[in-house]
């Protein structure tokens, strides 16, 4: 399995945590918030289709709605392999945070 980027790990975190809720604006809200910047779409969708190629999520379509011109809305949401991907991330960050707190980083002067 290759290692997740850092924008790859967020959005999978972001689709996870969103469950059934995970569309492109609820998932790019969420991201900008944890970021504390402004996620553009274009990133949001490349980053989102990336993910789909390497088959660590699936996505699926809502009904019509007459809010979005008769669009659907394209929901996403981590299958086993992004699943994984998520936890073989978390361990390895596990492994190279281990005996770091904030306070050592804060006094490392």
């Amino acid at each position: 399995m290759r290692e997740l980027t850092k924008i790859e790990e967020i959005l999978l975190l972001a689709i996870w945590k969103l469950k059934d809720d995970a569309y492109g604006v609820k998932i790019r809200q969420h991201v900008s918030k944890v970021i504390e910047k402004d996620f553009t779409y274009g990133n949001l969708y490349s980053a989102l289709n990336q993910l789909e190629r390497k088959e660590y999520v699936m996505k699926r379509f809502g009904e019509l709605t007459p809010v979005r011109g008769g669009r659907k809305k394209v929901f996403y949401s981590v299958n086993e392999i992004g699943l994984e991907a998520l936890k073989a991330s978390y361990k390895m960050n596990e492994a190279m945070w281990e005996g770091i707190t904030e306070y050592a980083l804060n006094n490392n002067k």
